[in-house]
């Protein structure tokens, strides 16, 4: 919890007027007892109504108060904890966006969810009730041995012994029931991660009938958490029991000995009433402080979690190098370029070397599998390669700052994703002040323009989360639209035309070559058609460049090429 508290800084001054609204309600309830001890023995016993009602009134008085004082302090825990939440998810959110690839694949998806959601919950509720009970019921305990002390404490000696028992069974308790919290919430993240599967390969799952198979391995992972939970709980449930029985117990105790006191003489009536009272507001303030306890577990194993978020260091650093103080334009080199997937056994590109200039168009095909997303990948820093050097304009990419790398690269991935709102605000993705002329031009370029003026509103139609409402072709130029929208120096393009049909793929890099002008363009491609206009074209087989020329060039040079054109393109028309 060091952690999370270094990071996310609460309120001193409302600490203090918290505890101080808390010291006088605890104050205020121990006041009770004694007056009705002064109101039995003085006015009860001497038939003094009149000491009765004012006394009366004054308890009223007393118990408004603390009612008053209680609300406020109610408030105050519930804005400091709320308002810490809700910065420390906002750092949370700002550390995992500056992750690099590498450690949003060590985390998980699911697993961010979680600790970004449930784990701080968990951790607000905690505090809450830290600053509620944990701030009170020390008060309570040390006001109440104070008070019971002057109401004539023979009895409060009963104490001695029902504390250390009391604290004994709920510590048991709570240390067996913590060892699972741990345990409950890396379950509870294999449930999100199932449940994210499900969602995102829905079409799947029903598409090859597994329904089933799925439900069964979510059931599997939703009774193994179920079966810790019921453990965890079942160890949990005996808190109570135990916190009663000590409670009858001491009750039963301190009315015996004050019994005996009483017809003595030496206590009165009223003093052990009151007694009894402070005793059993002692023994509740430890339940409470028990109760707190409690939820500690649970408490730390959220915040380990996130702190373990804050705590990563991303692996992409940023450099020192100015932009503005580059040598070239819109060029990338690659000069021996080694790269593994953190955990792979292998690399997945050895010993990559070629470079790229302005105006020029380099392509990249090969196999499945065999390195061609990578390479693209390493140009904007999403990782960065375990050997060689990757030149931007002239100065290596690891000493700029990756923000303003990224600002030179327009980028259409593999995976086009789009987010909930409009055509308009996906499309300002690339340019944040772009205006409707900005926006025609990029869909007119990316071919995207004839879909959407058929939409009712436009570019200010509605897109949903993920773009769902659109075809894969749709999503697909949009993507290339928002890319052309940022007029960046270097184009990247990892398989963005395979969705096309042949005529808008031809129309479209038409359109792009007019529209890039001096930039330098890098793309990924499955079929042959895109790539016949490249400047550039390196073949990818193993991790490895197994050639490189135009098109012409490599159907002379390259046996894997012409292989690959021969059966995309016809051996009569090679």
């Amino acid at each position: 919890m060091r952690t999370i508290f270094s990071k996310v800084k609460i309120n001193g001054r409302q600490i203090l007027l918290l505890s101080a609204l808390v010291l006088f309600a605890a104050i205020a309830e121990m006041m009770l007892p004694s007056l009705l001890a002064q109101m039995i023995n003085s006015g009860v016993t001497e038939a003094s109504s009149g000491m009765i009602f004012t006394l009366a009134a004054v308890m009223a008085g007393v118990t408004a108060s603390a009612c008053i004082v209680n609300f406020l302090s109610v408030k105050i825990a519930s804005r400091i904890s709320t308002d810490f939440a809700a910065r420390l998810r906002g750092q949370v959110f700002e550390k995992v966006q500056s992750f690099s690839a590498a450690e949003l694949d060590r985390f998980g998806a699911a697993s961010l969810v979680t600790r970004s959601t449930s784990d701080i919950t968990n951790v607000q509720s905690f505090l809450t009730m830290l600053l509620r009970i944990g701030i009170l019921a020390p008060m309570m305990a040390v006001a109440g041995l104070v008070f019971s002390a002057a109401a004539g404490g023979q009895v409060s000696s009963v104490l001695n012994a029902a504390i250390p028992v009391l604290l004994l069974g709920c510590g048991i308790v709570i240390l067996s029931a913590s060892r699972y919290s741990v345990k409950l919430r890396q379950k509870l993240d294999r449930i999100n991660q199932l449940f994210l599967e499900s969602l995102e390969g829905v079409r799947v799952i029903r598409a090859f009938n597994k329904q089933k198979a799925e439900s069964a391995r979510f059931d599997e992972a939703n009774s193994d958490y179920a079966a810790a939970a019921m453990t965890s709980g079942r160890i949990t449930s005996l808190l109570m029991p135990i916190i009663n029985v000590i409670f009858g117990v001491t009750t039963a105790a301190v009315l015996g000995l004050g019994a005996h006191y009483v017809e003595t003489g030496a206590m009165e009536v009223g003093s052990l009433v009151a007694n009894s009272q402070y005793i059993s507001m002692v023994l509740m303030s430890v339940m409470m402080a028990a109760l707190v306890i409690m939820m500690f577990p649970t408490a730390y194993a959220c915040s380990k979690r996130i702190a373990e978020v804050l705590e990563t260091e991303p692996s992409i650093r940023d450099g020192r190098f100015s932009i503005q103080d580059r040598p070239l334009r819109s060029t990338v080199e690659f000069r021996h370029v080694t790269f593994a997937y953190p955990g792979a056994q292998e690399p997945i590109l050895k010993d990559i070397s070629f470079e790229t200039h302005p105006g020029e168009i380099t392509a990249i095909i090969g196999g499945t599998g065999r390195g061609k997303s990578s390479i693209l990948k390493l140009i904007p820093r999403l990782y960065d390669p375990l050997f060689g050097e990757i030149f931007i304009d002239g100065v290596n990419a690891r000493e700029y700052a990756v923000d303003e790398l990224r600002s030179l690269i327009g980028y259409v991935p593999q995976k086009n994703i789009l987010f909930s709102g409009d055509i308009a605000s996906n499309l300002n993705f690339g340019k944040e002040d772009g205006t409707l002329q900005d926006w025609q031009e990029a869909a007119r370029t990316a071919c995207a323009e004839e879909f959407i003026l058929k939409k009712d509103n436009g570019y200010h139609d509605a897109v949903a989360q993920g773009g769902t409402n659109l075809s894969g072709g749709q999503r697909q130029r949009m993507a290339i639209a928002r890319a052309i929208m940022k007029k960046p120096e270097i184009y990247i393009f990892d398989d963005s035309f395979s969705a096309l049909d042949m005529k808008t793929d031809q129309t479209l890099r038409r359109n792009l070559k007019e529209a890039v002008g001096d930039a330098a363009v890098i793309m990924a491609a499955q079929r042959i058609s895109t790539i016949l206009d490249a400047d550039r074209i390196l073949v990818i087989d193993d991790g490895m460049i197994v050639g490189m020329g135009t098109h012409k060039e490599l159907l002379d040079t390259c046996p894997l090429y012409r292989e690959i054109a021969e059966i995309q393109l016809g051996k009569e028309a090679v």
